[in-house]
């Protein structure tokens, strides 16, 4: 779609918001321009990507005043909760994608939100929460490596993002196959929290997976102007991708359910088992129990209370009937 000439960036917030600015030199390289050389480009100064904190109250109102941004575009960037999508506009693109939480202490399932304005020579990338691929990116232009577009930097991001989630899938795959090969000697409830735990990950990865391979394949079914051609068909790999990312997720959540289902019927099983026995051996105690009741009864005329023998026979009688009901059981098949 034809693109209007990009606005030029006339002020700068007071404080450090702007994580930082450079200027791309379409071989893969650049240099860092900071907020002076943020403030001073104009159209025709080359591809210029700039990237912002925007947990910073004057960054936020830099590019909601001062970007040039449309308010519709400044308020999806600066949004608190956000979804995956793409959104083309007659100035440029708009792309809000999901990345896994390297950072430390932090659940790889939390994803961070990375928010994207594309213009042909202008880039605006924005974050709440540190992200590492930004970082990467801006490492790879400073090696004379980097992206040389703007379709060719969202390709990269996209890219960047799609190689950490298949690192935490595969994580899961592993760990999936490590509860499953656990052996009756392992803590079942334990185990069983780790199940619990492993599809909870799964269900929030694939929340966002699914809205960003929707959000990829819109991009590649509208084309847009800053795409080329060789980023359309990059694209669609990686719309492939997230699709065997949901695939392998949807596989990983019913095998997580059947390996519970799978415990549980161990566990079950164990209990039933000791109840079993606790009954078995109550069972054998029960009659026991009855003739022990009835000769402490403090009456007259027990048989055996004035014997020197009572109390040895008493005995030996108590252990054949415990015997005899035993081998009742045994014959019965319930021992």
């Amino acid at each position: 779609m034809p693109q209007p000439a990009a606005t030029s960036c006339p002020a700068e917030p007071a404080d450090k918001g702007l994580l930082w600015a450079m200027l791309l030199d379409g071989e893969g390289g650049g240099s860092s321009v900071g907020w002076p050389g943020l403030a001073a480009w104009q159209p025709g100064g080359g591809l210029l990507w700039a990237h912002f904190d925007i947990s910073s109250d004057d960054s936020g109102h830099w590019l909601e005043e001062d970007s040039g941004l449309e308010p519709p575009i400044a308020a999806a960037l600066l949004a608190e909760d956000t979804r995956p999508r793409s959104a083309p506009s007659r100035n440029g693109l708009l792309v809000i994608l999901r990345g896994v939480n390297l950072n430390p202490g932090a659940e790889p399932d939390d994803m961070v939100s990375v928010r994207v304005w594309l213009e042909r020579e202008r880039i605006f990338s924005v974050r709440r929460r540190p992200l590492r691929v930004s970082g990467e990116i801006r490492s790879a232009v400073e090696a004379g490596q980097g992206p040389r577009s703007a379709g060719d930097f969202l390709c990269w991001l996209v890219e960047q993002l799609a190689d950490r989630i298949g690192e935490s899938v595969e994580e899961l795959d592993e760990h999936i196959d490590a509860l499953e090969e656990a052996d009756g000697n392992e803590n079942i409830m334990e185990v069983r929290a780790q199940l619990s735990d492993l599809r909870r990950q799964t269900a929030q990865l694939r929340r966002f997976l699914a809205p960003q391979r929707d959000a990829l394949e819109r991009l590649v079914r509208q084309p847009d102007a800053i795409l080329a051609e060789a980023d359309n068909l990059a694209l669609r790999e990686q719309a492939d991708r997230m699709l065997r990312f949901i695939e392998d997720l949807d596989l990983i959540r019913e095998r997580g359910m059947v390996a519970q289902e799978e415990f549980l019927s161990r566990m079950a099983y164990q209990q039933n088992e000791r109840i079993y026995v606790l009954s078995v051996v109550a069972a054998i105690f029960l009659p026991l129990t009855f003739l022990t009741g009835l000769m402490g009864m403090n009456v007259g005329g027990m048989p055996g209370a004035n014997s020197r023998l009572g109390f040895a026979v008493t005995t030996l009688l108590m252990t054949g009937l415990a015997l005899a009901v035993a081998w009742y059981f045994k014959r019965r098949r319930w021992l």
